[in-house]
């Protein structure tokens, strides 16, 4: 005893209950916002508590009169016992619907924001968890706390009310059978110790179990072009088939110990349940109580043994609602992107409007949170009307730089700003604008691979200017060399688009999405690896439509292939964590030697 006390104190002191309270408060941060449906909830349950009392009374006396050990209006108290099981059952409807209505409004806001914060988190950091797990933890937990929410202080005061008024009325009438209800109470305590640690670890495991076979259902069916193209179906499913097992095998474990529990429980029950009724039928048959009140005993017994079971049930319940707390905490408490400065950036927008905007990096510095070093000192700049291109081979950091330019993640030295117009850093305009999440809305990206969404073209297009009319997307699609296959579908910009680009080429599915890059009108565009797709002339014919667009873009682009840079008004080589701007020469030995 002095052992278990001294694990809890232990316990205690690393900070097991402090965490338990933080998660306890996060969950009614969303709880409190209907206090009133949930106030309603529980005096709804303890006005069902009071009828149900007061059915039994009824029952009793209507028992009496019938058995004849009492006179009275058997068609009066028959037909009370009628009103009050109609109550009853019309309190049960409107209190299941206060409970579908508080829980699904709970799961809608709960969902709702951990989505708005999951957008919002810091990308690098995000990057850490598998799609498959956050989209566990964004479903399956946020919809354990909406559902057990009224599990908990609603419930627990309707039970504890419950419970004591049952207890009341049965010491009131005899206190002698209070003694035989409450048996198997102390048996109850004991279990649910058992049960709140077995279940504790079993919810961490079940929750890790389903985000490890989430992911995996995810991947799979997302490339399940490749899994066909290599001849690896059968070893998938066998891989599902494993981790079914282990999911099984435990599940099984945990139903097992589930099972003795509820196999004591339920002895224990009995136990209670027969005591009481010999003890009833001792009492009447020495003229201690009649029938009634001994049917009206037993009843209030199994209450007492049932809401003592509910009450106990709810702790183990409370350690699963703070386990899918703590998973949903892990993702929203980390840290959040800037967009404080929203205002700021729409301002420079419409004061640079006919000028356009520069980009202008000197002396980046970054490396990966694993130690990797990827730019020492790198520096660059695009101007409106340029076409600016990364080469250097792969793993080098041209897409790494262009997340730094899209602040997706932060420069950790040196400077990274936007400048008016033409103007660079030498220029004049020395502070320029600061990159930040905030920035983004000056960017329009292409990134590699196939970015459009399932729907008609129009509605890809739309995503980024939801009033675009259809002369803008035509246009737009002319510019990007793709309305010559557009235009020879049977819907035109309204044919439909399968998942990830399906029903179109890759060359195709990547001048729709250099078309809805162009549709927004960022002030600079990046495309990364965006025209690999496309042959030579096409690639060329999308790059000078860009050039000679009256709009003041700046472009970036990188890219493998050499063949477009002569296109290009300068291009940078990404080499020993810097940029070198290539002179024409060594260009041209990189067109001859592709």
């Amino acid at each position: 005893m002095r052992e278990r006390i001294a694990f809890y104190i232990r316990r205690i002191k690393a900070g097991a209950l402090k965490s338990r309270m933080r998660q306890t408060v996060w969950i009614y941060q969303y709880a409190r916002h209907y206090w009133l449906p949930m106030i309603f909830y529980t005096a709804l349950g303890m006005v069902g508590t009071v009828v149900a009392l007061l059915t039994s009374l009824v029952s009793r006396d209507l028992v009496d009169i019938i058995t004849g050990h009492h006179a009275g209006a058997v068609v009066k108290t028959f037909a009370l016992m009628i009103g009050l099981n109609v109550g009853s059952t019309l309190l049960n409807l409107v209190s299941s619907y206060a409970s579908s209505y508080i829980s699904m409004r709970v799961d809608a806001e709960i969902k709702a924001d951990i989505f708005d914060k999951i957008l919002v988190t810091d990308w690098e950091s995000l990057t850490n968890y598998h799609t498959g797990d956050l989209l566990t933890r964004w479903s399956s937990d946020a919809s354990n706390i909406s559902s057990g929410v009224l599990n908990f202080i609603p419930n627990l005061i309707i039970y504890t009310f419950r419970f004591l008024s049952a207890f009341a009325m049965v010491v009131y009438h005899d206190w002698t059978f209070a003694l035989f209800a409450m048996m198997g109470a102390p048996v109850s305590l004991l279990m649910t110790r058992r049960l709140i640690k077995r279940m504790s670890r079993n919810n961490q495991n079940s929750a890790a179990m389903a985000a490890k076979m989430s992911g995996f259902n995810q991947e799979t069916f997302s490339n399940i072009q490749t899994i066909k193209a290599f001849d690896l179906v059968r070893l998938y499913i066998d891989r599902l088939k494993g981790l079914q097992k282990e999911y099984i095998d435990m599940r099984l474990k945990f139903q097992k110990m589930s099972m003795g529990t509820s196999l004591l429980m339920s002895t224990v029950g009995l136990v209670v349940s027969y005591a009481s009724y010999g003890w009833g039928i001792f009492r009447m048959w020495r003229g201690g109580i009649s029938y009634g009140t001994m049917t009206m005993f037993l009843s209030l017994s199994g209450t007492l043994t049932g809401t003592l079971n509910n009450l106990t049930s709810l702790f183990p319940n409370a350690i699963s609602l703070t386990t899918s707390a703590k998973r949903l905490m892990d993702i929203v408490e980390m840290p959040r992107e800037d967009y404080s400065q929203d205002g700021e950036v729409e301002e420079l927008k419409e004061r640079y409007a006919k000028e356009g905007i520069s980009l202008c990096l000197e002396n980046v510095k970054y490396a990966y949170r694993n130690g990797t070093e990827v730019f020492k000192s790198a520096s660059l700049e695009a101007h409106p009307h340029e076409i600016v291109a990364l080469v250097g081979p792969s793993g080098e950091g041209k897409t790494t730089m262009l997340r730094l330019i899209l602040s997706l993640m932060p420069v950790q030295g040196g400077r990274a700003v936007l400048c008016g117009g033409d103007t660079g850093l030498k220029d004049g305009d020395a502070a320029g604008f600061p990159l930040s999440p905030s920035t983004r809305k000056l960017f329009s990206y292409v990134p590699q691979g196939n970015t459009m969404f399932s729907g008609t073209i129009a509605e890809n297009m739309r995503n980024v200017k939801p009033d675009a009319g259809e002369e803008e997307i035509v246009e737009v699609l002319k510019l990007a060399c793709a309305w010559d296959f557009v235009e020879k579908l049977p819907d035109g910009i309204h044919s439909k688009i399968k998942e990830r680009g399906g029903g179109f080429s890759e060359g195709q599915a990547q001048r729709l999405s250099i078309a809805r890059a162009l549709l927004r009108r960022s002030p600079i565009l990046l495309l990364d690896e965006a025209t690999s797709a496309l042959d030579v002339a096409t690639e060329r014919k999308v790059l000078q439509n860009i050039m000679e667009d009256a709009y003041p873009r700046t472009c970036i682009v990188t890219t493998h292939r050499p063949t477009v840079l002569n296109a290009c008004n300068r291009v940078y080589a990404i080499r020993q964590g810097g940029c070198v701007v290539l002179g024409e020469e060594e260009i041209d030995d990189m067109i001859r030697g592709f």
